[in-house]
């Protein structure tokens, strides 16, 4: 698979930033097909840095339910927690 294929978008969430910036991990939504060799190497050619960990973990669908009959389904993904190789870093938001 293409790199593209396997990372879909990095979680930025208040969690994320302090994992980012204290232990420079970043969490990435991948593919439900990409297994933690392949996310290493997305993520390697897609930023050139030196990957030391992948930890990857399923979230579960998760289902609401809003006045009676309406139910509401947010299908389930995959979340990648990616470790760099010190002094390597990622800038998520380059030109903003």
């Amino acid at each position: 698979m293409h790199w593209r294929n396997i990372i879909r978008r990095p979680v930025i969430t208040e969690k994320s930033n302090i994992q980012a910036s204290d232990h420079n991990q970043y969490t990435f939504v991948v593919s439900d097909k990409a297994s933690k060799p392949q996310i290493k190497a997305a993520i390697e050619t897609a930023w050139n840095v030196g990957v030391d960990k992948v930890r990857v973990a399923n979230m579960p669908a998760k289902r609401a339910r809003r006045w009676r009959r309406m139910t509401i389904r947010r299908p389930a993904w995959r979340k990648a927690i990616v470790t760099l190789v010190e002094g390597d870093t990622i800038d998520l938001f380059e030109g903003v």
